[in-house]
């Protein structure tokens, strides 16, 4: 049997195009005509020895050998990437401070400093989950090199927006909510302490559809307000980023509940040039957000 070995090179455009999601795109941004591109695809679908596209209305979509041939690619992806960088970088030393709003502290954060643990052992890092506030405070007085946070329109000298995270409602994973709108019943709501940019969501959304609601239990963390979530004593509003499986996103047609809007995403960087290290691991978490947010979109 003829063993297979995937083009790396093609094996980057394929996953580029998917998470802009248009190859025009992808040609762009990695300086390829389109005709180029297009052969790099054909290619793909000549190693793979199955089509990994389909016509999809006028443009295009996976097949399941082509989700299953984009996981694949991504991780060849960032292991070559991560060889690349320990090869390369090897003498990369420093001290690196970086600030996660707490959705991200336990997903994101992981996968994050284990690849850059392994690819820059002599770097020290120091990671803070913090909420959006203080994380904001923090990089601009240069106490964090980096910060991922939400934005409320907040923009710092040296940003940069990733992308929008749509919002969702929260409620117990197992059983119903308790609760609907056609009750005439304030809704519970379980909120982290103000300020908060998701509860300020939630009761300008609740507010603008008529909906009453009171305040059924307020936590200074994240976990607080999972656990209460899922216990039942309110809904909560949050992204599908994170949630645990204590709890689950509810449809909100089902409730009567209003439709939340998207938000957004933001790196927040402390100089607009970053010391090697830092801007290495502002790649990384670059690189798995896209990912997260490709995830959900899919």
């Amino acid at each position: 049997m003829r063993r297979t070995i995937f083009d790396l090179d093609v094996l980057r455009t394929f996953s580029t195009g998917m998470e802009l999601g248009n190859f025009a795109r992808a040609a762009e941004k990695l300086g390829r005509s389109t005709s180029a591109v297009s052969a790099q695809l054909k290619k793909l679908e000549e190693q793979a020895g199955t089509p990994i596209f389909r016509k999809a209305g006028r443009g295009l979509a996976l097949t399941d050998a082509g989700e299953t041939m984009l996981g694949y690619a991504r991780r060849l992806l960032e292991l070559n990437d991560e060889a690349a960088a320990a090869v390369h970088s090897v003498e990369l030393e420093g001290w690196v401070r970086l600030g996660l709003q707490e959705d991200f502290g336990e997903t994101l954060l992981p996968e994050v400093l284990g690849r850059f643990a392994r690819a820059h052992p002599k770097v020290r890092i120091e990671a803070r989950v913090v909420r959006n506030a203080e994380l904001l405070e923090r990089v601009t007085s240069g106490k964090l090199d980096l910060a991922l946070a939400w934005s409320d329109g907040t923009l710092s000298a040296h940003c940069e927006r990733i992308g929008e995270v749509p919002m969702c409602w929260i409620g117990p994973a197992e059983g119903q909510p308790g609760w609907h709108a056609a009750s005439g019943e304030p809704m519970p709501l379980a909120s982290l302490e103000a300020p908060c940019l998701l509860r300020s969501a939630a009761t300008r959304a609740l507010d603008a559809a008529g909906i009453s609601w009171r305040l059924a239990f307020v936590s200074p963390s994240l976990g607080g307000l999972w656990a209460a979530t899922a216990a039942g004593l309110g809904l909560t509003i949050r992204t599908p980023i994170g949630l645990p499986a204590k709890v689950r996103a509810l449809a909100p047609e089902a409730l009567g509940l209003p439709e939340l809007p998207k938000l957004g995403l933001v790196l927040h960087r402390a100089e607009a040039e970053l010391q090697p290290a830092a801007a290495r691991l502002g790649e990384l978490v670059l690189q798995s957000v896209h990912g997260a947010l490709h995830g959900m979109a899919g």
